[in-house]
């Protein structure tokens, strides 16, 4: 049997919330983008939400989306466990709560790191803190699994504040760098039971953007194990992917491959793209997922079950499953102490 050195996927189209295929040891990725109108005063949409199926509203009426929000558009409480979340917002802001105490609010630029590990419970609000102009939600949500040794860890928060994650120009180039190395650059690290903590497991998380005819050479990786994912999510002509020997592959816009990561090498744009790459080595252990659990055996995930029923994964001190944190445009992370993390700041 003859295997391929690339599998080519259709993306969903932009602005659904289809989620991306996604590769061991990533288990989900999705691109959010929302345009919605002004807030009202309980930072909801100004407009009214007759019509829409508030609890699972998933349509992209009007373009956007309440998602599971009955007035804040967003995710209010839902537990998980056994994986991390990374969440990337290109546009608008981000309200967390969750049942270890933890509350933030992230915007533009900003990255939420979240290891849920052992089990949390968290709410992630889409606030439209503008009254007087539209509110346009745009992120990035990817899902990190976690190897069996972690999945009990303790869970952990970190924020990755904008200016403190690599933002790389080479050429025409931009290259914002979440995890891992490029050069001389090194992203912010990880929670320390992440998968992406141990170097060998080569985690590399970066967004591109590239100008027309400009080549990006990729960092070499060293096991043949560790794969790589490209998504080109937004463009106006293709990307020429060079890898291995091989002949070039063309990946069109709403495109992505996937392909070994030690073949691959680099790529050059023909027109202007924006880019996801998600590469890592594959964790060599079962996976049984079941809705916000991802544990390595069916026993695990009714386990998990269980105990977010009989403990809720801690407490929930918030007035209510879709809190919000004010109206002011500021970043900021509250410990569960009441210490206060800002950007270039703790209080």
């Amino acid at each position: 049997m003859v295997l391929m050195a690339f599998q080519i996927f259709d993306l969903p189209p932009l602005g659904s919330v289809e989620p991306f295929p996604a590769f061991n040891p990533f288990l989900f990725c999705v691109h959010h983008l929302d345009h919605y109108p002004p807030g009202n005063n309980e930072f909801g949409p100004s407009r009214g939400l007759e019509g829409r199926k508030l609890g699972s509203d998933f349509e992209g009426r009007d373009g956007w989306r309440m998602y599971h929000g009955q007035k804040v558009p967003g995710f209010p409480r839902h537990p998980h466990r056994g994986f991390e979340t990374i969440t990337i917002v290109q546009q608008g802001f981000v309200d967390h709560s969750d049942s270890l105490g933890f509350a933030a609010r992230y915007g533009p630029g900003d990255v939420q790191w979240m290891s849920a590990a052992r089990g949390v419970a968290h709410a992630e609000m889409f606030p439209l803190l503008r009254p007087d102009a539209p509110n346009v939600v745009e992120l990035f949500q990817i899902w990190l699994n976690l190897p069996k040794k972690s999945k009990w860890s303790k869970p952990e928060l970190k924020m990755m504040w904008a200016g403190s994650t690599p933002r790389i120009s080479e050429g025409r180039a931009r290259i914002w760098l979440i995890s891992g190395e490029w050069g001389p650059h090194r992203a912010p690290s990880p929670p320390q039971a992440s998968w992406a903590a141990d170097p060998e497991a080569e985690v590399r998380i970066a967004l591109f953007e590239l100008e027309k005819n400009h080549r990006i050479e990729l960092p070499r990786v060293l096991d043949q194990k560790t794969a790589c994912t490209l998504y080109h999510f937004m463009g106006d002509a293709p990307l020429r992917v060079i890898h291995g020997g091989h002949e070039p592959a063309l990946l069109y816009p709403r495109q992505g491959i996937h392909l070994a990561g030690a073949d691959l090498f680099a790529i050059e744009s023909t027109g202007k793209s924006e880019a996801l790459m998600l590469q890592g080595r594959p964790i060599e252990e079962a996976v049984v997922a079941h809705g916000p659990f991802v544990m390595n055996t069916r026993e695990e995930i009714l386990d998990a079950f269980r105990d977010y029923a009989r403990t809720g994964f801690g407490s929930w001190d918030w007035p209510s499953f879709e809190p919000v944190h004010g109206r002011a445009l500021a970043s900021f992370l509250r410990y569960p102490d009441g210490k206060i993390e800002q950007p270039n700041s703790v209080i």
